[in-house]
C-alpha cells in the first residue's frame, strides 16, 4: 500500500504519516505537542478549527464553519477557492463524540455516500497522537479522492494545527494564575 511521510530536517517538527491501508481506507497519524483536551478541542470548537483546517498554501479559505461536535450533531463548513466562483459546502452529522478521545463524522455532501472519518486522541506524556481514519464507501471513492488532491492536505493542515497549539500554549504560558 501507498505510505508517504512528512518529513522536515527540524528534529523537532511531528510527521505527518498519510498510508493506504486498503481499497477503501486512508489512514493519517500524527502527534502533536499538546494533551489531549486540547487537541481534541481544536476539532470541536470553531473558533480553534477554522484557524488550522483549510491549507493556507492550496489557496482555500473557510468562509463559514458551523460545528455541532456532539453525538447526534451536525457540521457544515463553507470554502472559497479562487479557481472557482461558487462556495464549496461540507457537511455531514457527528455519529459518535467522545471527549478528549474520539470523534466520527459522516461526510454527506455528494449524491453518493461520502467517507466516514473516525479521528481519535491518545495522549501520552503531554502529547496526543491522533489517527485519522477515512472509510470510503467504494475503492473508486478513494482513488477519485487521490487524484483530485483532496486527500493531499492533511500534512500541510496538521502544520498548521501543530502551530495553533504552541500559539494556544504561549497564550496560555504567558498569563499568571
Amino acid at each position: 500500500m501507498d505510505k508517504r511521510k512528512d518529513s522536515d530536517s527540524n528534529p523537532t517538527k511531528n510527521n505527518t504519516t498519510v498510508e493506504r491501508k486498503s481499497d477503501r481506507e486512508l489512514v493519517v497519524t500524527r502527534t502533536f505537542n499538546g494533551p489531549a483536551n486540547v487537541v481534541f478541542n481544536a476539532w470541536t470548537k470553531p473558533e480553534l478549527f477554522q484557524r488550522w483546517w483549510a491549507p493556507k498554501s492550496f489557496g482555500v479559505s473557510l468562509l463559514s464553519c458551523e460545528l455541532d461536535a456532539r453525538t447526534g450533531g451536525k457540521y457544515r463548513l463553507v470554502f472559497r477557492h479562487p479557481s472557482t466562483g461558487e462556495p464549496m459546502p461540507f457537511f455531514g452529522r457527528y455519529v459518535e463524540v467522545i471527549p478528549p478521545k474520539r470523534i466520527v463524522w459522516t461526510n454527506d455532501e455528494g449524491e453518493e455516500p461520502g467517507a466516514v472519518t473516525t479521528v481519535t486522541f491518545e495522549e501520552n506524556a503531554g502529547k496526543t497522537v491522533v489517527v485519522l481514519h477515512d472509510l470510503f464507501p467504494s475503492k473508486e471513492a478513494l482513488d477519485e479522492g487521490i487524484a483530485s488532491g483532496s486527500t493531499s492536505g492533511y500534512p500541510l493542515q496538521f502544520e498548521q494545527l501543530d502551530q495553533l497549539l504552541v500559539d494556544l500554549e504561549a497564550s496560555v504560558g504567558g498569563r499568571t494564575a
